[in-house]
């Protein structure tokens, strides 16, 4: 199976449906609402579980309904919480806006309990990273704490994962500890100062994330797939029409981590994660869109 620990934040995904975004001042009349479970790390947790990784993720919950919808998403999907619930503040929250045409998003997370996580966090979670084949890590939580699960994972030898969203700045020798390093285009202009349209400009950037210390940069392109350094594009795949992309690049990371925890090399591993990808956006909702082994591995060989 391969275990991988994952470090970041569940929010309740308030998810509204309307032809266009309103303007400031403005209501609108929505489509449709849904609250499900959300949160980059916890997103990617539940698609490598799925994806048929020993799941582990680090976290913090309120003690509220919203932290009971987290303990019951994770023990569905079979992930292994390592959390502290505390009465001092919510469960985080975001608010997803979806254009009913496109399945585009626009979010914002209000990350609550999940801002208290510290790197002490790590620290007393350090034999769980250690014995990991696969560490992966993303920026919702505070900077400090990504940076020790980083630093526990490389001084152990585990292949770390740091997927760069939201976007933020990052302190020098942060992308170091990175084996892969996963943003998607406009997180990658944030990293390098490069536009990403082409795949000529993801090689450029690439180059740059090198520079800065990554061992091997992927940058997810949406429809046209990922382009992974030393290789060039995967080709995304196509699974059905889109109805909703908000979970598309959780979807990317947590099928290209188990495959990586299983031993994959990172051709293939993309490859899982494009296809984990594919058929998610295909799905309403971000942790319920995220698809079992068996469907990815079909739609592999569907394209074959």
């Amino acid at each position: 199976m391969g275990s991988v620990v994952i470090l970041g934040v569940f929010v309740a995904d308030t998810a509204y449906r309307a032809d266009r975004m309103p303007r400031m001042g403005e209501t609108i009349m929505g489509n449709a609402f849904a609250l499900g479970p959300g949160g980059k790390g916890s997103n990617q947790a539940v698609a490598a579980a799925r994806a048929g990784a020993s799941t582990h993720f680090i976290s913090r919950l309120g003690q509220d309904d919203f932290g009971k919808l987290a303990l019951n998403t994770w023990s569905a999907a079979g992930v292994t919480p390592h959390v502290i619930q505390t009465s001092e503040t919510y469960t985080g929250a975001a608010h997803i806006f979806v254009e009913e045409a496109t399945g585009d998003n626009a979010i914002i997370i209000a990350p609550g309990a999940g801002a208290l996580i510290s790197a002490a966090d790590l620290d007393d979670h350090a034999a769980l990273v250690r014995d990991a084949d696969v560490f992966v890590t993303q920026l919702e939580q505070p900077m400090d704490a990504a940076i020790r699960g980083l630093q526990i994972a490389r001084d152990a030898g585990v292949t770390t994962v740091l997927n760069p969203a939201p976007a933020a700045p990052l302190p020098d020798g942060m992308l170091a500890l990175c084996d892969y390093v996963t943003p998607n285009e406009t997180e990658c202009e944030a990293l390098t100062g490069v536009t990403v349209t082409t795949t000529g400009d993801a090689e450029k950037a690439c180059e740059v994330l090198r520079d800065k210390g990554v061992g091997t940069p992927i940058i997810t392109m949406g429809e046209q797939g990922a382009y992974l350094w030393g290789h060039g594009l995967i080709p995304a795949m196509a699974a059905g029409p889109v109805i909703e992309t908000t979970g598309a690049g959780d979807a990317f990371n947590g099928g290209f981590a188990a495959a990586l925890a299983r031993g994959m090399p990172p051709e293939q591993a993309t490859l899982y994660g494009c296809a984990t990808a594919g058929i998610s956006v295909t799905r309403p909702g971000t942790a319920p869109s995220m698809p079992e082994l068996a469907e990815v591995e079909a739609l592999i060989r569907a394209r074959a």
